[in-house]
């Protein structure tokens, strides 16, 4: 919106309507709350009915004897983790199921489904390869 656009709407609404409405320009009774989530509900009485199971519950791990600390310097060396690849992925989780297929020879290569593979793209929302399947 244009400065006179905007200059114009002020000036024929008026210059109040222009402004952010906060708990200042309510009444007494206009409390627009920090946005949290509200753990009860109010009653037909007007009071407040409060609800144990939506008070949220934090669950803190005991970290006595704990030994590193919050903070880390910027001196500190970068980490090397190297990009994992379809090759690392099939060899840490889909080929120790096939060996232990194998072994127990249970293995049967038609039925690769059980290990995830899907033999066609349809239905899905995302096509992985289209490129690749027949149309």
């Amino acid at each position: 919106m244009g400065l006179l656009a905007a200059l114009t709407r002020g000036l024929v609404r008026g210059a109040d309507r222009m402004a952010e409405f906060t708990s200042k320009r309510g009444s007494r009774f206009h409390n627009p709350g920090r946005g949290c989530k509200r753990i009860g509900f109010l009653r037909k009485d007007r009071k407040f009915c409060l609800i144990q199971e939506m008070i949220p519950e934090f669950v803190v791990p005991d970290l006595t004897g704990f030994k590193l600390k919050p903070y880390v310097s910027y001196k500190a060396p970068e980490g090397e983790v190297a990009a994992l690849t379809a090759k690392q992925l099939f060899m840490d989780i889909i080929a120790p199921q096939i060996e232990k297929d194998v072994k127990n020879g249970t293995f049967d290569p038609d039925n690769l489904e059980k290990y995830g593979f899907e033999p066609t793209q349809e239905g899905k929302l995302f096509q992985l390869f289209p490129k690749n399947y027949v149309r």
